[in-house]
């Protein structure tokens, strides 16, 4: 091999690349920085954005649609099937305490008034243009809840899973910042400032047991195609109940989720590809989904404020906007909320009945999305 060949072959990479390679590096360059320096969901920003550079380095063989590629294999096996999505529910469902849902029922309704953000989404997401298959995908955003968005991108417009992906976990990452602006908006101070006092009320261990096994059921027989995401959330909060199984409990909070969390960042990382990426749906996505935020945030608000009226003054209206599935960061924002109009108010276990409710409440959201639209 002469010099000039040689020459050529060690540079073949750099002169394969293009700008748009080059455009999705640095978002991916973006995304590991949000994730280390201002710690936005760095446990799903970092990899996808270490895959979004990878993916876009050419000639490596790596990629998607690449036969035999890393992000190929990991793509078929844990993407298309929606198998990734599927193993983080178990853990989520093993790190998640139902008692305060159960402890206060009746926040079951602000998880479901928390989901109005999917179908108003889908509703503009049409009017804009995309299919409704598309539409549907786009307003799952609005789950607040990227497993689920995940999960229904893959079925109904895998094309878009890269730029709906991002956008669920970077506004789960945000929510402290897109949910206060709301919620002032829609309360008044007085409404902020009503106290909710909390009596424990103790939830029996056959409570907790029958809980997970009830909504299964229900879901299965009222919404078949979501069962797989509700029946692995509850057989996640299962093990953590059932205390039998400690060792299949923690291994499920720790060991299987991160695993799994390590895969699923860096395969979707990999399908934001510049072809697939830099495009003008993109931008219409990335709004979309902090509209569908918004919606929830204000469904949410605006159910409360219904439940504030008929209890008496009783319910603090800002609860409802903890009813979507960021949890417990939403719960969170919540209380610090109203304790910064009254420092001694403490509605966070209230709000995080609400959240708990709208984990429930967005994957059976997603569900009915896929009832409606996966034959079609």
């Amino acid at each position: 091999m002469d010099w000039t060949t040689l020459f050529q072959e060690l540079t073949k990479g750099l002169t394969s690349i293009e700008l748009g390679n080059l455009v999705m590096m640095a978002i991916g360059g973006v995304l590991i920085y949000l994730a280390i320096a201002k710690e936005y969901e760095p446990v799903l920003l970092l990899p996808i954005g270490m895959g979004a550079i990878l993916a876009n380095i050419p000639l490596t063989g790596m990629g998607i649609g690449q036969e035999h590629g890393l992000f190929d294999i990991l793509y078929q096996t844990g993407i298309s099937n929606e198998l990734f999505p599927l193993l983080v529910f178990i853990g989520v469902g093993a790190m998640t305490d139902f008692g305060p849902l159960l402890e206060n029922p009746i926040t079951v309704l602000l998880g479901a008034a928390g989901q109005f953000g999917i179908f108003g989404t889908l509703i503009v997401a049409a009017l804009l243009g995309f299919d409704i298959k598309e539409a549907a995908s786009i307003g799952i955003i609005g789950s607040a809840d990227g497993p689920t968005s995940i999960y229904v991108a893959a079925k109904l417009a895998p094309h878009m899973l890269a730029p709906i992906a991002v956008a669920a976990y970077s506004y789960m990452s945000l929510v402290p910042v897109i949910q206060p602006p709301v919620m002032r908006l829609l309360t008044t101070k007085e409404e902020r400032r009503i106290r909710m006092p909390y009596t424990s009320r103790p939830v029996s261990k056959r409570a907790r047991i029958i809980f997970p096994l009830t909504v299964t059921l229900v879901s299965g027989l009222l919404v078949p195609l979501a069962t797989p995401l509700i029946a692995m959330l509850m057989f996640g909060n299962l093990l953590r109940e059932a205390g039998v199984v400690e060792r299949l409990s923690q291994t499920a909070q720790n060991e299987l989720i991160n695993i799994v969390t390590i895969f699923l960042g860096l395969t979707i990382g990999a399908t934001m590809t510049a072809s697939s990426f830099l495009n003008w749906d993109t931008i219409k996505i990335i709004t979309l989904g902090l509209v569908a935020f918004s919606l929830d945030t204000a469904g949410g608000l605006l159910f409360g404020k219904l439940m504030c009226v008929l209890s008496g003054r009783r319910i603090n209206p800002l609860i409802g906007a903890a009813g979507i599935s960021a949890f417990p960061m939403s719960a969170r924002v919540v209380h610090k909320f109203a304790q910064d109009e009254d420092f001694e108010n403490f509605i966070l276990m209230h709000a995080m009945g609400a959240n708990t409710a709208g984990q429930i409440g967005s994957v059976m959201a997603g569900g009915i999305v896929l009832a409606l639209l996966a034959g079609t």
